[in-house]
């Protein structure tokens, strides 16, 4: 195996590790409580990018409920749930970035 050969190798390993542990640590959308019949589960959503009802987050959230109940299930309540603040690393933006997420609590059918 000449050098570039090996070196292309190398670096698809590299995007496919990478590709796989950033899917793996997203928070994006989680189960916060769950039951064996019931749950809450909470997205990301930014107010400039659609809101909670235009996050791209919200279909990953309902696919999740459709896998924890196969047939079907009534969401209880929805709304606005406490999200995480993180400070600004980037010099001249001072102050505390909130992430807002939003809840779906839920029942099986």
């Amino acid at each position: 195996m000449d050098l570039s050969c090996r070196s292309s190798a190398i670096k698809a390993v590299l995007a496919v590790a990478l590709l796989c542990v950033s899917a793996g640590c997203s928070d994006a959308v989680t189960m916060v409580r769950e039951t064996p019949t019931s749950g809450v589960v909470s997205y990301l959503f930014k107010e400039a990018r659609g809101g909670p009802m235009g996050s791209l987050h919200r279909k990953d959230a309902l696919k999740m409920m459709e896998k924890k109940c196969p047939s079907g299930y009534v969401v209880l309540k929805e709304g606005e749930v406490q999200g995480y603040g993180s400070m600004s690393s980037v010099e001249g933006q001072e102050g505390e970035a909130t992430g807002r997420r939003w809840g779906m609590q839920f029942i099986c059918k």
